[in-house]
């Protein structure tokens, strides 16, 4: 593509798409026929400063032509940024940074088989085998191999999706062959997924906090939310004022979950004493860290949590407008969190005045596209502004200059689901759930060599050891991924380390998003480290050196060595620890920073070349 708007022209499904999304263009100038120009059309060109605020809805736009069509052709690219006045060429780099989008045609049916750990584990590589046996060339679907779905408690995993008006998806997990190909050939016939309860093993332990109503109230119905303690933290919210609600948050010690275990109450005051406005709140749901599905199990099975949850942070904080940006590979959770949201803003809980409390507030969903840099606060920033998802340098940082320049408050979904009971019990009760340093309950994703995987919700202190009994751990034990692809493996004998960020800091590993993968004697430990060495190599967004190159160099030493060990290794070893080394101090961000963590930790804990 060039910075020059081509020949190229839409066909009639990919302008309709289009302009479904951002209505019928006003003139010539943003692609209407050019046989009913006006006089004034050729002498200015109007709206173009309008249409620049629309930059944001690009990522909307190829979504809405990806839908329809199965890919981004030039002619309908070409319309898309003269509708929004984007250069050519910034929107083509946009389109190629996404796994999900495709500027090469390919059929309306594409069938994604995850490859990742969990289902590599499970066995990926003989279903891909047989699901492209079965689905050769002229069968009207593009089968492809992709990172992790969130879906590992039913690994190996598959996701159909069939473009048309309106597009449709199927999923199959744990797939067979057979259903993997029935999910491609006939998403509408295809089995329905089971409930999120199913993912949860302790559901309707009245004992829990976070997942207490998953599997318990109905996931579509409002009025059972409120029935079983719904919108009460939001009433004492507003009984409070955002600066208790703040202190609340606090004085509970809550951080964040999403891995880098920043106290959740220092970033809301940082936001909310920002003189420039307006605040924006983000939601990250963009989970794509293999190993992880908790907030897809949170946003299916209890999705109104979520809305009153974000409702909150908002109020806190002085936003009015939120943004929750949903992982693309979560049809479902799309599904649910849409009509949450709708039916939120349908009964006062959204919009104008929330509650009859005079405060205005409204969550707009965004979809990802399947790149795992996103899940950085920064690039998600980017992404939704219609960029690459690439990250910023910091400082500024988000809380002072983060979406659309203003300062913005971004907490994942687990985070701002703690909000609720920190409201509802007291901010002193909650602290009281688990240690001095690391305070409330936190959920982990649990799958791979166990008899129970599913999302699990313990307080902080317990066990690895523990959590393991509970999911019924398998025999032949040979390690365990704590953190999931940027986490580090612990030995099976190192059952003893709690589960706490401080906990896991001293053993040398981290808690990262909660993951825990059980991996037993049956699983290559060498292949799995270099599926995770090709899972950075595919994420990196190549924005930084020693990012771009070390995980390219760090897939060529694991590929070496993958059948020597021992003296034959040493040199390749020696390598790969002078590369991370260099990932881990030059990276940009977290990706590079932690590429070499569980390759490192298995050389290093496990012997994994010896």
């Amino acid at each position: 593509m060039d910075l020059h708007f081509g020949d190229s022209k839409p066909t009639d499904e990919e302008r309709a798409a289009v302009d479904a999304l951002l209505g019928p263009p006003e003139s010539s100038w943003e692609g209407a026929d050019r046989d009913a120009m006006t006089a004034a059309d050729l002498r200015w060109a109007r709206g173009g400063r309008a249409a620049r605020d629309r930059r944001d809805l690009l990522l909307p736009g190829l979504h809405a032509i990806n839908d329809r069509i199965g890919w981004i052709s030039e002619g309908a690219l070409d319309y898309l940024c003269r509708r929004l006045t984007v250069p050519p060429a910034e929107a083509y780099g946009v389109a190629t940074f996404y796994a999900m989008f495709s500027v090469k045609p390919r059929p309306a049916t594409v069938l994604h088989v995850c490859t990742d750990l969990a289902c590599a584990a499970a066995g990926a590589s003989e279903l891909c085998a047989g699901v492209e046996s079965r689905l050769g060339l002229g069968s009207g679907v593009s089968v492809e191999r992709s990172p992790c779905l969130g879906l590992c408690e039913r690994a190996p995993a598959a996701l159909a999706v069939r473009a048309g008006d309106p597009v449709r998806t199927a999923v199959s997990a744990p797939a067979t062959v057979e259903g993997a190909v029935l999910a491609a050939s006939a998403p509408d016939s295809a089995p329905q997924e089971p409930s999120a309860a199913m993912a949860v093993p302790q559901a309707g332990d009245p004992s829990l906090t976070l997942l207490r109503r998953v599997g318990v109230v109905d996931p579509t119905s409002l009025d059972d939310y409120r029935a079983h303690g719904g919108y009460t933290a939001l009433r004492r919210a507003f009984g409070l004022g955002p600066a208790g609600v703040i202190r609340e948050v606090t004085d509970s010690g809550l951080v964040g979950r999403g891995g880098a275990a920043f106290p959740t109450g220092r970033k809301w005051q940082a936001t909310a004493s920002q003189p420039d406005h307006p605040h924006y709140l983000v939601c990250n749901a963009d989970e794509s860290e293999p190993g992880t599905f908790k907030d897809r199990v949170i946003m299916e099975g209890d999705p109104y949590a979520l809305v009153e949850a974000m409702t909150i942070a908002a109020y806190a904080t002085g936003a009015h407008r939120g943004y929750l940006y949903l992982r693309g590979e979560y049809p479902r959770a799309l599904h649910r969190m849409q009509y949450a949201v709708d039916q939120a803003r349908a009964r006062g809980l959204l919009g104008d005045d929330v509650l009859g409390q005079g405060y205005a507030f409204d969550i707009e969903i965004r979809r990802g596209a399947g790149a795992y840099i996103c899940g950085e606060e920064t690039a998600l920033f980017n992404s939704i502004e219609g960029y690459r998802g690439e990250p910023r340098s910091k400082p500024p940082f988000p809380v002072e200059k983060g979406l659309f320049g203003k300062p913005t408050v971004e907490n994942n979904v687990e985070t701002l689901v703690n909000v609720l009971p920190i409201l509802t019990m007291g901010a002193p009760a909650y602290a009281a759930i688990g240690t001095e340093r690391s305070t409330g309950p936190k959920l982990f994703c649990v799958s791979g060599s166990v008899a129970r995987p599913g999302t699990y919700e313990l307080p902080f202190g317990a066990t690895l050891g523990e959590l393991l009994e509970l999911a019924g751990v398998r025999e032949g034990l040979r390690a365990v991924l704590l953190g999931g692809a940027a986490g580090g493996f612990v030995r099976p004998d190192e059952r003893d380390i709690p589960l706490t960020f401080e906990g896991a800091r001293e053993a040398g590993t981290t808690l990262g998003s909660g993951v825990v993968m059980a991996f037993d004697d049956t699983v290559p430990l060498p292949r799995l480290l270099l599926r995770i060495a090709e899972f950075f190599r595919d994420e990196s967004c190549g924005q930084c050196v020693p990012c771009r190159v070390g995980t390219v160099r760090q897939e060529e030493a694991l590929h070496r060595i993958a059948e020597r060990t021992g003296a034959a290794a040493a040199d390749d070893i020696a390598l790969l620890r002078e590369v991370g080394r260099a990932m881990r101090d030059a990276s940009i961000c977290g990706l590079g920073q932690t590429a070499w963590n569980a390759v490192e930790s298995a050389i290093d804990r496990l012997g994994a070349y010896e």
